[in-house]
């Protein structure tokens, strides 16, 4: 079970930091975070920490 929960958590980071970078980006309208740099430069760091959080989630569940 403890596999799980850091590739359930790092496959969302890696989802919702690819939606907050095309939406900062200008390519997903109708949301507040639609055209705004923050958001460019923020989700391709969520994406970063999710695929670490997946890499230690792999690792784990390998071990066993």
């Amino acid at each position: 079970m403890k596999g799980w929960l850091p590739l359930t958590l790092g496959l969302l980071a890696v989802v919702g930091g690819a939606v907050w970078t095309v939406q900062g980006l200008g390519y997903v309208e109708g949301s507040v975070m639609t055209d705004q740099r923050v958001w460019a430069v923020v989700g391709p760091v969520v994406v970063l920490i999710g695929l670490v959080t997946l890499w230690f989630g792999l690792r784990a569940r390998r071990r066993r």
